[in-house]
Protein backbone atom coordinates (compact mmCIF):
# COMPACT_ATOMS: atom_id res chain seq x y z
CA UNK A 1 0.00 0.00 0.00
CA UNK A 2 1.41 3.40 -0.98
CA UNK A 3 2.12 5.89 1.78
CA UNK A 4 -0.23 8.85 2.19
CA UNK A 5 1.43 12.21 2.79
CA UNK A 6 -0.27 14.90 4.82
CA UNK A 7 -0.17 18.69 4.93
CA UNK A 8 -2.34 21.21 6.73
CA UNK A 9 -2.86 23.51 3.73
CA UNK A 10 -2.54 22.21 0.17
CA UNK A 11 -2.33 24.77 -2.61
CA UNK A 12 -2.57 23.88 -6.28
CA UNK A 13 -0.59 26.31 -8.43
CA UNK A 14 2.60 28.30 -7.78
CA UNK A 15 1.62 31.43 -9.67
CA UNK A 16 1.06 34.67 -7.80
CA UNK A 17 -2.35 33.64 -6.43
CA UNK A 18 -0.95 30.39 -5.05
CA UNK A 19 2.15 32.06 -3.61
CA UNK A 20 0.04 34.72 -1.93
CA UNK A 21 -2.19 32.13 -0.26
CA UNK A 22 0.83 30.08 0.79
CA UNK A 23 2.40 33.12 2.47
CA UNK A 24 -0.82 34.19 4.19
CA UNK A 25 -1.34 30.68 5.59
CA UNK A 26 2.27 30.15 6.64
CA UNK A 27 2.38 33.50 8.46
CA UNK A 28 -0.44 32.15 10.61
CA UNK A 29 1.59 29.05 11.45
CA UNK A 30 0.03 26.53 9.08
CA UNK A 31 2.16 23.91 7.36
CA UNK A 32 1.71 24.53 3.63
CA UNK A 33 2.45 22.42 0.56
CA UNK A 34 2.28 23.99 -2.89
CA UNK A 35 1.86 21.73 -5.93
CA UNK A 36 2.86 23.05 -9.36
CA UNK A 37 2.51 20.94 -12.49
CA UNK A 38 5.49 22.62 -14.19
CA UNK A 39 9.08 22.75 -13.00
CA UNK A 40 8.38 26.43 -12.36
CA UNK A 41 5.28 28.55 -12.86
CA UNK A 42 5.09 29.63 -16.50
CA UNK A 43 1.55 31.00 -16.84
CA UNK A 44 0.00 34.46 -16.62
CA UNK A 45 2.02 35.37 -13.52
CA UNK A 46 5.26 35.75 -15.47
CA UNK A 47 3.73 37.24 -18.61
CA UNK A 48 2.70 40.68 -17.40
CA UNK A 49 4.07 44.15 -16.66
CA UNK A 50 4.93 43.40 -13.05
CA UNK A 51 2.83 46.40 -12.07
CA UNK A 52 1.23 46.56 -8.64
CA UNK A 53 -1.44 49.08 -9.59
CA UNK A 54 -3.73 50.35 -6.80
CA UNK A 55 -4.81 53.43 -8.76
CA UNK A 56 -6.56 51.13 -11.25
CA UNK A 57 -8.92 49.78 -8.59
CA UNK A 58 -12.11 51.60 -7.58
CA UNK A 59 -12.36 53.20 -4.15
CA UNK A 60 -13.56 50.92 -1.40
CA UNK A 61 -12.92 47.22 -0.95
CA UNK A 62 -10.80 46.73 -4.08
CA UNK A 63 -8.59 49.81 -3.58
CA UNK A 64 -8.09 48.75 0.05
CA UNK A 65 -7.21 45.22 -1.08
CA UNK A 66 -4.74 46.59 -3.62
CA UNK A 67 -3.08 48.84 -1.03
CA UNK A 68 -2.79 45.92 1.39
CA UNK A 69 -1.24 43.88 -1.41
CA UNK A 70 1.24 46.68 -2.02
CA UNK A 71 2.29 46.63 1.64
CA UNK A 72 2.89 42.87 1.51
CA UNK A 73 4.74 43.10 -1.80
CA UNK A 74 7.16 45.67 -0.38
CA UNK A 75 7.69 43.62 2.77
CA UNK A 76 8.39 40.44 0.78
CA UNK A 77 10.63 41.81 -1.97
CA UNK A 78 12.69 43.85 0.49
CA UNK A 79 13.31 40.79 2.65
CA UNK A 80 14.00 38.61 -0.38
CA UNK A 81 16.31 41.17 -1.99
CA UNK A 82 14.32 41.24 -5.23
CA UNK A 83 13.99 44.13 -7.68
CA UNK A 84 11.20 46.58 -6.96
CA UNK A 85 10.62 50.17 -7.95
CA UNK A 86 7.98 52.16 -6.00
CA UNK A 87 8.18 55.06 -8.45
CA UNK A 88 4.44 55.59 -8.97
CA UNK A 89 2.71 56.28 -12.27
CA UNK A 90 1.71 59.05 -14.66
CA UNK A 91 -1.38 58.96 -16.87
CA UNK A 92 -0.85 61.51 -19.65
CA UNK A 93 -3.72 63.42 -21.30
CA UNK A 94 -3.34 65.15 -24.68
CA UNK A 95 -7.00 65.57 -25.64
CA UNK A 96 -9.65 67.57 -23.81
CA UNK A 97 -11.92 64.54 -23.34
CA UNK A 98 -9.03 62.70 -21.62
CA UNK A 99 -8.38 65.65 -19.34
CA UNK A 100 -12.11 65.85 -18.56
CA UNK A 101 -12.01 62.29 -17.21
CA UNK A 102 -8.91 63.00 -15.14
CA UNK A 103 -10.49 66.10 -13.64
CA UNK A 104 -13.67 64.19 -12.78
CA UNK A 105 -11.62 61.33 -11.36
CA UNK A 106 -9.59 63.58 -9.06
CA UNK A 107 -12.75 65.41 -7.98
CA UNK A 108 -14.44 62.12 -7.04
CA UNK A 109 -11.30 60.96 -5.22
CA UNK A 110 -11.05 64.15 -3.18
CA UNK A 111 -9.02 63.73 -0.03
CA UNK A 112 -6.87 60.91 -1.43
CA UNK A 113 -3.37 62.30 -0.89
CA UNK A 114 -1.64 59.75 -3.14
CA UNK A 115 -2.95 61.30 -6.37
CA UNK A 116 -2.68 64.73 -7.96
CA UNK A 117 -3.42 66.42 -11.27
CA UNK A 118 -0.21 67.85 -12.74
CA UNK A 119 0.54 70.29 -15.54
CA UNK A 120 3.14 69.68 -18.23
CA UNK A 121 5.89 71.50 -16.32
CA UNK A 122 5.39 69.31 -13.24
CA UNK A 123 5.31 66.19 -15.39
CA UNK A 124 8.67 67.11 -16.96
CA UNK A 125 10.21 67.22 -13.48
CA UNK A 126 8.99 63.70 -12.71
CA UNK A 127 9.68 62.04 -16.07
CA UNK A 128 12.13 62.67 -18.87
CA UNK A 129 10.37 59.96 -20.88
CA UNK A 130 6.98 61.67 -20.98
CA UNK A 131 6.30 63.81 -24.04
CA UNK A 132 5.21 67.19 -22.74
CA UNK A 133 4.55 68.88 -26.10
CA UNK A 134 0.78 69.17 -26.38
CA UNK A 135 0.30 67.69 -22.91
CA UNK A 136 -2.81 69.12 -21.23
CA UNK A 137 -2.32 67.44 -17.88
CA UNK A 138 -1.53 64.18 -16.14
CA UNK A 139 -2.70 62.08 -13.24
CA UNK A 140 0.16 61.44 -10.82
CA UNK A 141 -0.23 58.50 -8.43
CA UNK A 142 2.41 57.55 -5.87
CA UNK A 143 1.10 54.07 -5.03
CA UNK A 144 2.29 52.05 -8.02
CA UNK A 145 5.17 49.61 -7.63
CA UNK A 146 6.93 47.65 -10.36
CA UNK A 147 8.48 44.24 -9.79
CA UNK A 148 9.99 41.88 -12.35
CA UNK A 149 7.39 39.10 -12.73
CA UNK A 150 9.91 36.65 -14.16
CA UNK A 151 12.23 37.20 -11.22
CA UNK A 152 9.67 37.17 -8.42
CA UNK A 153 7.76 34.10 -9.63
CA UNK A 154 11.00 32.20 -10.13
CA UNK A 155 12.74 33.24 -6.89
CA UNK A 156 9.95 33.70 -4.36
CA UNK A 157 9.40 29.95 -3.82
CA UNK A 158 12.95 29.46 -2.52
CA UNK A 159 12.64 32.51 -0.29
CA UNK A 160 9.28 31.37 1.09
CA UNK A 161 10.50 27.81 1.66
CA UNK A 162 13.53 29.12 3.57
CA UNK A 163 11.61 31.49 5.81
CA UNK A 164 8.20 29.86 6.36
CA UNK A 165 6.74 26.36 6.82
CA UNK A 166 6.11 26.05 3.08
CA UNK A 167 7.15 23.11 0.91
CA UNK A 168 7.04 23.25 -2.89
CA UNK A 169 6.34 20.22 -5.04
CA UNK A 170 7.31 21.26 -8.57
CA UNK A 171 6.63 19.01 -11.53
CA UNK A 172 3.74 17.43 -9.61
CA UNK A 173 0.32 17.35 -11.25
CA UNK A 174 -2.75 17.21 -9.02
CA UNK A 175 -4.97 14.81 -10.95
CA UNK A 176 -8.01 14.65 -8.66
CA UNK A 177 -9.38 16.11 -5.43
CA UNK A 178 -11.93 14.47 -3.14
CA UNK A 179 -11.57 16.07 0.27
CA UNK A 180 -9.42 15.41 2.21
CA UNK A 181 -7.62 13.49 -0.52
CA UNK A 182 -5.49 14.73 -3.39
CA UNK A 183 -4.11 12.45 -6.06
CA UNK A 184 -0.74 13.87 -7.11
CA UNK A 185 0.61 11.75 -9.95
CA UNK A 186 1.12 8.35 -8.34
CA UNK A 187 1.25 9.87 -4.83
CA UNK A 188 -1.59 10.13 -2.33
CA UNK A 189 -1.91 13.22 -0.15
CA UNK A 190 -4.39 14.48 2.43
CA UNK A 191 -4.88 18.05 3.62
CA UNK A 192 -6.97 19.87 6.20
CA UNK A 193 -7.74 22.64 3.70
CA UNK A 194 -7.25 22.80 -0.05
CA UNK A 195 -6.97 25.90 -2.23
CA UNK A 196 -7.04 25.52 -6.01
CA UNK A 197 -5.16 28.51 -7.47
CA UNK A 198 -4.20 27.08 -10.84
CA UNK A 199 -5.35 29.86 -13.15
CA UNK A 200 -7.24 28.96 -16.29
CA UNK A 201 -6.08 25.35 -15.83
CA UNK A 202 -8.58 24.68 -13.05
CA UNK A 203 -10.98 23.43 -15.74
CA UNK A 204 -9.03 20.15 -15.79
CA UNK A 205 -9.85 19.52 -12.11
CA UNK A 206 -13.40 20.86 -12.09
CA UNK A 207 -14.72 20.86 -15.67
CA UNK A 208 -18.38 21.19 -14.68
CA UNK A 209 -17.78 24.13 -12.33
CA UNK A 210 -15.62 25.74 -14.99
CA UNK A 211 -18.32 25.27 -17.65
CA UNK A 212 -21.02 26.72 -15.40
CA UNK A 213 -18.91 29.66 -14.18
CA UNK A 214 -19.12 31.72 -17.41
CA UNK A 215 -15.38 32.32 -17.08
CA UNK A 216 -13.68 33.20 -20.32
CA UNK A 217 -10.02 33.55 -21.22
CA UNK A 218 -8.19 36.69 -22.21
CA UNK A 219 -5.12 36.70 -24.43
CA UNK A 220 -2.81 39.70 -24.27
CA UNK A 221 0.21 40.51 -26.45
CA UNK A 222 3.30 42.10 -24.93
CA UNK A 223 6.86 43.10 -25.77
CA UNK A 224 10.07 44.12 -24.10
CA UNK A 225 12.99 46.15 -25.34
CA UNK A 226 16.69 45.64 -24.99
CA UNK A 227 18.25 47.17 -21.86
CA UNK A 228 18.34 50.93 -22.03
CA UNK A 229 21.85 52.39 -22.50
CA UNK A 230 23.89 54.11 -19.78
CA UNK A 231 21.62 52.85 -16.98
CA UNK A 232 18.79 55.11 -18.19
CA UNK A 233 15.73 54.77 -15.98
CA UNK A 234 12.10 55.32 -16.89
CA UNK A 235 10.99 56.59 -13.50
CA UNK A 236 7.20 56.45 -13.04
CA UNK A 237 5.38 53.92 -15.21
CA UNK A 238 3.58 55.71 -18.04
CA UNK A 239 0.21 55.32 -19.69
CA UNK A 240 -2.20 57.54 -21.59
CA UNK A 241 -5.81 58.16 -22.57
CA UNK A 242 -6.63 54.67 -23.84
CA UNK A 243 -6.09 53.23 -20.37
CA UNK A 244 -8.94 55.32 -18.99
CA UNK A 245 -11.28 52.98 -20.86
CA UNK A 246 -9.76 49.86 -19.29
CA UNK A 247 -9.47 50.20 -15.51
CA UNK A 248 -12.44 50.00 -13.17
CA UNK A 249 -11.33 52.97 -11.11
CA UNK A 250 -12.37 55.30 -13.94
CA UNK A 251 -15.62 53.57 -14.92
CA UNK A 252 -17.81 55.78 -12.70
CA UNK A 253 -16.77 58.94 -14.56
CA UNK A 254 -19.65 60.32 -16.64
CA UNK A 255 -17.17 62.01 -18.98
CA UNK A 256 -15.81 58.61 -20.01
CA UNK A 257 -18.60 58.02 -22.56
CA UNK A 258 -17.47 60.88 -24.78
CA UNK A 259 -13.89 59.61 -24.71
CA UNK A 260 -14.97 56.08 -25.64
CA UNK A 261 -17.09 57.33 -28.53
CA UNK A 262 -14.23 59.42 -29.89
CA UNK A 263 -11.80 56.49 -29.71
CA UNK A 264 -14.29 54.18 -31.46
CA UNK A 265 -14.80 56.74 -34.21
CA UNK A 266 -11.18 57.76 -34.80
CA UNK A 267 -9.31 54.53 -34.00
CA UNK A 268 -11.73 51.57 -34.01
CA UNK A 269 -8.82 49.08 -33.99
CA UNK A 270 -8.11 50.00 -30.35
CA UNK A 271 -11.44 48.80 -28.93
CA UNK A 272 -11.57 45.96 -31.49
CA UNK A 273 -8.42 44.38 -30.01
CA UNK A 274 -8.85 45.74 -26.48
CA UNK A 275 -5.65 47.76 -26.78
CA UNK A 276 -4.46 50.17 -24.15
CA UNK A 277 -0.81 51.04 -23.83
CA UNK A 278 1.43 51.11 -20.76
CA UNK A 279 5.17 50.94 -20.17
CA UNK A 280 7.16 49.86 -17.11
CA UNK A 281 10.83 48.98 -16.60
CA UNK A 282 12.51 46.01 -14.93
CA UNK A 283 15.76 45.78 -13.00
CA UNK A 284 17.70 44.88 -16.14
CA UNK A 285 16.74 48.20 -17.69
CA UNK A 286 14.39 46.61 -20.22
CA UNK A 287 11.08 48.34 -20.97
CA UNK A 288 7.94 46.18 -20.74
CA UNK A 289 5.31 47.25 -23.28
CA UNK A 290 1.72 46.28 -24.01
CA UNK A 291 -0.99 45.26 -24.31
CA UNK A 292 -4.10 43.92 -26.02
CA UNK A 293 -7.14 41.88 -24.92
CA UNK A 294 -8.70 39.12 -27.03
CA UNK A 295 -11.56 37.23 -25.39
CA UNK A 296 -12.60 33.61 -25.94
CA UNK A 297 -12.30 30.11 -24.52
CA UNK A 298 -9.79 29.08 -27.19
CA UNK A 299 -7.18 31.84 -27.55
CA UNK A 300 -5.46 32.10 -30.92
CA UNK A 301 -1.98 30.56 -30.44
CA UNK A 302 -0.53 32.95 -33.03
CA UNK A 303 0.27 36.60 -32.33
CA UNK A 304 -0.65 39.44 -34.65
CA UNK A 305 2.13 41.77 -35.76
CA UNK A 306 -0.34 44.58 -36.41
CA UNK A 307 -1.40 44.58 -32.75
CA UNK A 308 2.20 45.07 -31.63
CA UNK A 309 2.58 47.82 -34.22
CA UNK A 310 -0.55 49.58 -32.93
CA UNK A 311 0.92 49.45 -29.42
CA UNK A 312 4.29 50.81 -30.53
CA UNK A 313 2.79 53.58 -32.64
CA UNK A 314 0.53 54.77 -29.83
CA UNK A 315 3.32 54.49 -27.27
CA UNK A 316 5.44 56.94 -29.23
CA UNK A 317 2.69 59.56 -29.07
CA UNK A 318 3.20 59.97 -25.33
CA UNK A 319 6.66 58.63 -24.43
CA UNK A 320 10.23 58.71 -25.76
CA UNK A 321 13.14 56.45 -24.90
CA UNK A 322 16.83 56.15 -25.74
CA UNK A 323 16.31 52.71 -27.30
CA UNK A 324 13.08 51.11 -28.54
CA UNK A 325 14.60 48.00 -30.13
CA UNK A 326 12.38 45.01 -29.32
CA UNK A 327 14.14 41.94 -27.95
CA UNK A 328 11.13 39.73 -27.15
CA UNK A 329 7.45 39.38 -27.89
CA UNK A 330 5.02 37.00 -26.21
CA UNK A 331 1.44 36.54 -25.14
CA UNK A 332 -0.22 35.63 -21.88
CA UNK A 333 -3.62 34.12 -21.10
CA UNK A 334 -5.62 34.71 -17.93
CA UNK A 335 -9.10 33.84 -16.72
CA UNK A 336 -11.80 36.50 -16.47
CA UNK A 337 -15.35 36.51 -15.20
CA UNK A 338 -17.35 39.41 -16.64
CA UNK A 339 -18.43 41.89 -13.99
CA UNK A 340 -16.41 40.20 -11.23
CA UNK A 341 -12.96 40.83 -9.80
CA UNK A 342 -12.45 37.25 -8.67
CA UNK A 343 -14.07 33.84 -8.88
CA UNK A 344 -14.30 31.94 -5.61
CA UNK A 345 -16.13 28.63 -5.35
CA UNK A 346 -16.32 25.76 -2.89
CA UNK A 347 -16.94 22.50 -4.77
CA UNK A 348 -17.03 20.71 -1.40
CA UNK A 349 -16.37 21.56 2.23
CA UNK A 350 -12.80 22.72 2.93
CA UNK A 351 -11.94 23.02 -0.78
CA UNK A 352 -11.79 26.54 -2.26
CA UNK A 353 -11.18 27.53 -5.86
CA UNK A 354 -9.62 31.00 -6.20
CA UNK A 355 -9.51 32.19 -9.77
CA UNK A 356 -10.46 34.84 -12.29
CA UNK A 357 -8.61 37.88 -10.91
CA UNK A 358 -9.14 39.31 -14.39
CA UNK A 359 -5.63 40.49 -15.12
CA UNK A 360 -5.11 42.14 -11.71
CA UNK A 361 -3.38 39.21 -10.03
CA UNK A 362 -0.18 41.10 -9.29
CA UNK A 363 -2.20 43.95 -7.78
CA UNK A 364 -4.79 42.05 -5.75
CA UNK A 365 -3.51 38.55 -4.89
CA UNK A 366 -1.74 39.24 -1.60
CA UNK A 367 -4.68 41.22 -0.22
CA UNK A 368 -7.23 38.66 -1.39
CA UNK A 369 -5.20 35.85 0.15
CA UNK A 370 -5.17 37.65 3.50
CA UNK A 371 -8.96 37.86 3.36
CA UNK A 372 -9.42 34.20 2.40
CA UNK A 373 -6.95 32.78 4.91
CA UNK A 374 -8.35 34.94 7.74
CA UNK A 375 -11.59 33.00 7.37
CA UNK A 376 -9.96 29.68 8.31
Amino acid sequence: MSQTNHTEIAIVGAGIVGLAHALAAAKRGYKVTVFERNLEAVGASIRNFGMVWPVGQPLGKLRDRACRSREIWLEVVEKAGLYHDPSGSLLLAYRQDELDVLEEFTATNEGIDTIALLNAEAVAKKSEAAITEGLLGALWSSTEVTVDPREVIQKLPAFLASNYPIEFQFGKVVNAIAYPNLQVGNESWTADRIFVCSGADFETLYPQIYAESNITKVKLQMMRTVSQPANWRLGPSLYAGLTLTHYGSFSHCETLDALKKRIELETPHFPEWGIHVMVSQNGLGELILGDSHEYGLTPDPFDRAEINNYVLDYLQTFAKFPELKISETWHGVYAKLAGKTEFIAEPEANVTIVNGLSGAGMTLSFGLAEENISLL
